[in-house]
């Protein structure tokens, strides 16, 4: 197929390119640059532009002849959206209608969704299922169920065939070394904690040490790029052969504190990270793990590379060569 990724030059979206192409599929990357980056787009045509820009996404469609859409594009800090949260129901909500205008316009009736486990907000019981109740508690995530029922609203409407994947904590770095996490500025644990390690920032904060957790920290169910990559593209091709629209969670089903994951750095460098207590962040829940056995039903699909250490080692081999890293 010829598929349109969207933000396929940010760090999962670009880990799925390269999938798909893999699988021997045709990747059409659109990304407006704004949080990605061009030199990961190594598979297939770039075209820089803004989702939101109608003539150019149907300029794209139609050049590119395209088949299918895995629509990454979003804005997905959950402080950021706390404070800002017109820029998260404008880019996250507004453009993606702007593509499934497009897509219903241009006849294109297959959609992998990249969305996510802030859609539940607090669980209610762990781990948490795809039916548990939807109640984010930031910005970003209502943004993404907003997201979610639009896509809905447009298959049942107009025959789009569609797959919602709900990830928790996306983690690591390509195994073969030519793609990382890399963002500016770096919010997420495992690259902070990292980078702490190898002295590319002075230390990692640690947000919440009064949670109701075993270490008070918050825990977590992290995933490795690569598996998440992987059901994307699992996901596509099951909605090519006919498959129901639904949505997945995708995760390991086991989780891991922000403590365990320090001492996991600390142990690889034979060191101690450096590490401070902080505050807690506002629409931060304290445990999110995921019943991933839904999407190992429907696609066939199971995490391969999702251990803490696998996670662990391939974001040091990538942070720690060349100083990719660094900010």
């Amino acid at each position: 197929m010829r598929v349109l990724v969207t933000g396929g030059a940010g760090y999962i979206g670009s880990h799925t390119a390269k999938a798909l192409a893999r699988a021997g599929h045709e990747t059409v990357v659109l990304d407006d640059l704004s949080t990605g980056h061009r030199k990961a787009v190594k598979w297939g045509p770039f075209v820089e532009g803004d989702l939101g820009d109608k003539d150019l996404l149907d300029k794209v469609f139609r050049e590119h002849r395209i088949e299918g859409v895995l629509h990454f594009a979003a804005c997905l800090l959950v402080g950021e959206s706390m404070t800002n949260p017109q820029k998260y129901f404008w880019n996250n909500v507004v453009n993606t209608l702007v593509l499934l205008d497009t897509m219903k316009a241009r006849g294109v009736k297959h959609i992998v969704f990249s969305s996510s486990a802030a859609t539940y907000g607090n669980p209610e019981k762990v781990p948490i299922p795809e039916d548990h109740p939807k109640n984010p508690v930031n910005p970003y995530g209502e943004s993404k169920l907003s997201m979610e029922r639009a896509i809905q609203w447009y298959g049942f409407a107009y025959g789009m065939g569609w797959t919602a994947l709900r990830y928790f904590n996306a983690a690591g770095a390509d195994l073969e070394g030519e793609l990382g996490e890399l963002h500016d500025p770096e919010t997420h644990l495992i690259p902070l904690v990292v980078q702490a390690a190898l002295g590319q920032r002075p230390s990692v904060d640690i947000y919440g040490t009064d949670y109701p957790t075993p270490d008070g920290t918050a825990i977590r169910d992290f995933i490795h790029v690569d598996d998440l990559a992987d059901a994307h593209v699992r996901a596509l091709e099951y909605l090519v052969a006919g498959g129901e629209s639904t949505a997945l969670n995708l995760g390991t089903g086991q989780g891991h504190s922000v403590r365990e994951v320090v001492a996991s750095v600390g142990k690889l460098c034979n060191g101690q990270v450096p590490a401070k207590d902080a505050p807690r962040r506002a629409g931060d829940p304290a445990v999110l793990v995921a019943d991933p056995s839904k999407a190992q039903q429907v696609l066939g699909w199971h995490p391969l590379h999702s251990d803490l250490d696998t996670i662990i080692l391939s974001a040091w081999k990538w942070h720690s060569s060349k100083g990719r890293g660094a900010k």
